[in-house]
């Protein structure tokens, strides 16, 4: 009899815990399992890309990506899905930086991330955001071990890719100086960090607040120098 008893209150505490499910409960293990679902999609979209020999995505299986994206490997978007991704090697994404980046976007197939580039730009442009960006960007370029500074060629294409949509004229001119003048063969992060304060802080065309005192970098008191020397 105890036996009997002590099956049916089983059976019916399961009963009842299996009734007493809350609308909370349920919703739950069905976004864990939409969830796990996700991540399996990011997942299978990394191995589509991915070189098999590395275990990485890499320079070409990101042409391939762009491709499918519909965007040319050099458009801005794709260093702003790198930054999204704290991807640490140019031209490579590993898997945990490919799920970071794309769980965060809420983008597990092609045409999810499609849709997302405009609000991932939006993101970015961001003035808190876009200062890491910035910092992101000349950081990405450093390909060697132990290198601290860019070449200047690589430099004017990175300033007009990351700084010439919204600063044109500046960037414009600050390239073409960088061209011409023969002191500085490398910049350094301090150097690229003036460039983006100089863009957002001084009075263009007349750099009228300009200060050599506020403690620029020297390179932008020459290049202020050059500026104003062109315009006299």
């Amino acid at each position: 009899m105890m036996r009997r008893s002590s099956t049916r209150k089983t059976g019916s505490q399961n009963s009842a815990s299996s009734m007493n499910s809350s609308p909370v409960d349920l919703f739950c293990s069905a976004s864990s399992k939409a969830s796990v679902k996700e991540l399996e999609r990011i997942d299978q979209l990394f191995n589509s890309y991915m070189n098999k020999s590395s275990d990485m995505i890499d320079p070409e299986g990101i042409e391939a990506l762009c491709s499918d994206l519909e965007v040319d490997h050099t458009d801005v978007r794709i260093l702003m899905l790198a930054w999204k991704m704290k991807a640490e090697k140019q031209g490579y994404f590993t898997l945990d930086e490919w799920k970071r980046g794309l769980k965060a976007l809420r983008a597990d197939t092609i045409n999810k991330l499609k849709k997302a580039l405009p609000e991932l730009e939006k993101e970015v442009r961001r003035p808190p955001n876009f200062v890491d960006f910035h910092s992101y960007a000349f950081q990405y370029c450093l390909t060697e071990e132990k290198q601290k500074s860019i070449d200047i060629d690589s430099i004017c294409e990175l300033l007009d890719l990351v700084l010439g949509s919204q600063f044109h004229a500046q960037v414009d001119l600050l390239i073409k100086y960088l061209k011409t003048q023969n002191d500085y063969k490398v910049i350094n992060m301090d150097q690229w960090m003036g460039f983006l304060r100089f863009c957002n802080e001084i009075s263009y065309p007349d750099l009228s607040n300009y200060d050599p005192d506020f403690g620029w970098p020297l390179i932008l008191d020459n290049f202020v120098e050059w500026m104003r020397e062109r315009q006299s």
